[in-house]
């Protein structure tokens, strides 16, 4: 089988220089290095798929070019407006889509087994996200604590109204209808993500933590390897690993 060509968006960024360092190993070839100041259009058509880990204002962009010359797409960004994600989202009507907040094979199976628990474990057991990241971080919660938390509230059918990010003051007992989010910046935390179901007599915790970058990087390689000749559509890793 020919290696894939892919073009990255954002190759100067920490992500963008991980995916270049561990493609060699992945027969996947990196065709094409882009970065804010650069004309994708000039590459766009010799590649096979797009990997996009820039800026959230950079995505939307990216992606109708990518969409206009029917390129897949591997959107790891975060960080987006409603209103963007709303329309990089329709974008997938006409490419296959994969977008996802966190590409490890680890995290996405902790979005599983979340899933699986918040099933068992009802409303008796308060659902808590704690996250934490390096102090470069920008965004607030992270893209996986955004997705644990939506799998949270689809699992006891709960709105973002009942999702608290941070506690202060005198705030009174906890509802039971809530999901509390927390956020912890600092040093050089490449990324951790916990889970707590805490009842009565006895506590969950199911925990996440990533050591090296280059997780993430060979999750998002395997995706765009996934993503070519698929149908058009919105994937996420979980679709990628059949875990769906």
């Amino acid at each position: 089988m020919n290696p894939i060509n892919v073009m990255i968006n954002g190759s100067r960024g920490r992500m963008g220089r991980a995916i270049a360092d561990c493609a060699e190993d992945t027969g996947v070839h990196i065709s094409a290095q882009i970065d804010a100041g650069d004309d994708a259009t000039q590459f766009i058509d010799f590649v096979d798929v797009v990997i996009d880990f820039s800026h959230h204002l950079a995505t939307l962009p990216i992606a109708q070019l990518a969409a206009e010359r029917r390129k897949p797409l591997i959107i790891g960004t975060t960080g987006h407006s409603e209103i963007d994600r709303e329309k990089i989202a329709k974008l997938s009507e006409n490419v296959p889509m994969v977008w996802a907040g966190n590409f490890s094979i680890g995290v996405n199976l902790l979005f599983y087994l979340t899933r699986k628990a918040g099933e068992i474990l009802n409303e008796g057991y308060d659902a808590e996200v704690l996250e934490l990241h390096h102090r470069h971080k920008k965004d607030s919660p992270s893209g996986t604590a955004e997705r644990l938390i939506e799998v949270l509230r689809e699992t006891r059918g709960l709105s973002n109204e009942h999702v608290v990010h941070g506690r202060s003051g005198i705030v009174g007992a906890r509802p039971e209808k809530e999901i509390g989010v927390h956020a912890v910046r600092g040093g050089d935390i490449i990324g951790e993500h916990t889970v707590y179901f805490a009842g009565e007599g006895e506590r969950v915790e199911l925990t996440h933590r990533a050591s090296d970058r280059r997780i993430f990087a060979q999750g998002a390689i395997r995706a765009a390897q996934w993503a070519v000749g698929k149908p058009n559509g919105l994937y996420n890793m979980e679709d990628v690993l059949g875990l769906r």
